[in-house]
């Protein structure tokens, strides 16, 4: 039985989903912690202290070939890349979820480098390969939900539910965010003002 294709959902972007065009090969996840050294006089050796972990880290790469449709591969290579930009009413690249069979990882994509091989007769890319790095959003929810009230900057255009939506996954917790910051009308926000964020319930 064949997989099921990998894809890339857009988070951010109103749950858009993007799929690969053959699943990958493999992909490798890592996670890491970082640690000081304290120097102890009269010791020829320091003692490493725990600083914190970071976010997983899972590569992959993406492999496209157009060479039967005769199409630019970068039509297909750039909705991938184009996940990198920031978005207008956030000022950061849209938060992810790559999903393929078992895995659901809630991520950004933190680097691409794309590699075209194969050319039509007047330059045309018709074959790429994508490397992509993707950092995980788990350390950062957990530290963000760890405070009773955290707080954002509102951006321009950003209404209550946008802001529910991205934070909490739930939209309808924009009133919960209304009652935390008396606020009467969620969709009339003034870009700049700083919102305090509840916990999860």
């Amino acid at each position: 039985m064949a997989l099921t294709k990998a894809v890339i959902v857009n988070v951010d972007g109103g749950g858009h989903a993007i799929p690969v065009m053959f699943n990958p090969p493999s992909y490798s996840l890592s996670r890491s912690n970082q640690y000081k050294e304290r120097r102890v006089p009269g010791h020829s050796s320091a003692i490493m202290e725990y600083v914190s972990g970071t976010a997983d880290s899972l590569s992959t790469e993406f492999f496209f070939d157009t060479t039967d449709s005769g199409i630019d591969v970068r039509t297909c290579t750039n909705a991938i890349e184009n996940l990198t930009l920031p978005l207008p009413r956030t000022n950061t690249p849209p938060q992810l979820k790559l999903i393929w069979g078992s895995l659901a990882f809630r991520c950004y994509i933190v680097s691409v480098r794309a590699e075209f091989n194969y050319f039509n007769s007047i330059g045309v890319p018709l074959r790429a390969k994508l490397q992509v790095e993707f950092k995980g959003e788990e350390v950062a929810d957990a530290v963000a939900d760890a405070a009773s009230l955290a707080s954002l900057l509102v951006m321009p255009g950003q209404t209550l539910l946008d802001i529910a939506a991205r934070r909490y996954q739930d939209p309808a917790r924009w009133r919960a965010l209304a009652e935390a910051n008396n606020i009467d009308d969620p969709r009339k926000i003034p870009p700049g003002t700083r919102l305090k964020l509840p916990g999860q319930p």
